[in-house]
């Protein structure tokens, strides 16, 4: 029987098993399908950790959440096509779930799916290698528990294991020594750390957007991001402010290249990840920056030195479950032979079409369509429930103006979802006010 092998169980790995699952669903022979995952539960970054550094185990920990987090996009915009937000809860939820809301979403798909026989928890991948002659992979995998190696062949491998917990760690003159807290957003877990504290928040993302302003909602004294190429430009409150560049620190000082400076208790990095797959030789690693169409992968998924070798979720998003949705229905049908690939410089032509649009980009709503396009390619291609892609778009849209409106307030708005057709009554509680980010808090009437 054919074998394939899936590394992580996060929305892109439990989206693979969905993709076979739904297609044995339909009568479909599939291969056996053995799922790694190196935490104890299924859901990636959304199965939250206490931990920073390292895991019980004495390895890297995976996950990036912290607690207050909530959805920093529209539900709607990420809703999967065959499991609604309506079907998992039993009534309509407001646009912006917290952390929590959203993993046991994640997770209902796939319980009820009842695939989680397919996956090894504790169980991290070692290393991945492939034989030219056999065609096929061995895998080395380490059961934590019993702490024991092993290898096993595949003849697919699909590499799920996303690519946001290797933090990214520029280097600044003076931080070490440096006289207040310094980390990476990786390793941030409570705004409450940061009370009635000035904190410094390096980067102009998203990550700077959410935690600077969770830092502000839980009570920081000010907060200050700084930037390379320019300011997010929003209307921030008051002891919320955006600087150029971080030059160097003195002692609690903090220089800028404006000649400006600052006395802050705190420093955080939110300067993005890394692709890092230490369990991959150089002839299967994907090399790559955080971008729209990424380097290497054709299709955005089919690993261009090997084809029996996929990734899912590696490209920079807008789009995230009903993406990986997406690629893993189109990779399920290439391992099915359902889809042929085109021949080498068809695949190149297709490649070098959709870099040369990647890199006209302007700006985020030009971003957002091309991501969408790319969604509607692979949905068109496979029978993963079509859904409206250019709805989505302008729910993306909105968001965005929402958002330009008021930063602090923008996830009190309500959208329809572009599954159901309902429109998603507002929370309870203005975000800035709703201090409990637990599910049953959420959910309450």
């Amino acid at each position: 029987m054919t074998r394939v092998a899936v590394i992580g169980a996060g929305p892109s790995g439990t989206a693979q098993l969905r993709a076979f699952q739904s297609a044995a669903q339909k009568g479909a022979k599939i291969p056996e399908i053995v799922c790694f995952e190196k935490q104890a539960d299924w859901g990636g970054l959304w199965n939250y950790t206490w931990r920073t550094g390292l895991d019980q185990y004495g390895e890297p920990v995976h996950g990036s959440m912290y607690r207050y987090l909530w959805s920093n996009g529209p539900k709607e915009c990420l809703e999967f096509a065959d499991y609604s937000f309506e079907e998992h809860f039993g009534q309509p939820i407001a646009s912006y779930p917290p952390r929590a809301v959203l993993w046991d979403y994640i997770k209902g798909r796939v319980e009820k799916a009842n695939v989680k026989d397919w996956v090894r928890f504790n169980t991290p991948v070692r290393m991945v290698n492939f034989d030219e002659e056999t065609q096929k992979f061995t895998v080395t995998a380490h059961d934590r528990v019993k702490d024991v190696m092993y290898d096993e062949e595949f003849d697919h491998v699909v590499v799920a294991s996303g690519h946001f917990s290797t933090p990214h760690v520029p280097y600044f003159e003076g931080v070490e020594s440096f006289n207040g807290r310094v980390l990476h957003a990786h390793d941030f877990r409570d705004a409450r750390e940061f009370k009635d504290k000035d904190v410094l928040l390096v980067g102009r993302s998203y990550s700077a957007e959410d935690i600077g302003s969770q830092c502000w909602k839980y009570g920081a004294r000010s907060v200050t991001t700084t930037y390379r190429s320019k300011p997010m430009g929003f209307n921030w409150p008051e002891r919320f402010e955006e600087r150029p560049l971080i030059t160097h620190l003195k002692g609690k000082t903090a220089y800028f290249k404006d000649g400006s400076s600052k006395e802050i208790d705190a420093l955080i990095l939110c300067t993005g990840y890394l692709h890092h797959f230490p369990f991959l030789p150089d002839s299967l690693r994907l090399k790559t920056a955080n971008r729209l169409w990424s380097d290497m992968l054709h299709k955005g998924v089919v690993f261009e030195n090997n084809p029996k070798l996929f990734y899912l979720g590696m490209q920079d998003q807008f789009y995230t479950f009903n993406m990986f949705d997406a690629q893993a229905w189109y990779v399920r049908d290439l391992i099915l032979g359902r889809i042929e690939l085109p021949a080498e410089a068809e695949l190149k032509a297709d490649f070098d079409k959709w870099r040369a649009r990647e890199e006209t980009l302007e700006d985020a709503e030009q971003m957002i369509w091309f991501q969408g396009d790319y969604v509607q390619e692979l949905i068109d291609a496979t029978d993963y429930p079509s859904f409206d892609i250019q709805g989505t778009n302008k729910t993306f849209m909105q968001w965005e103006h929402h958002k330009a409106e008021d930063i602090m307030g923008f996830r009190n708005n309500s959208y329809r979802s572009l599954m159901t057709g309902t429109m998603s009554p507002k929370h309870h509680t203005p975000w800035l006010e709703e201090l409990d980010d637990s599910m049953e808090a959420y959910l309450k009437n």
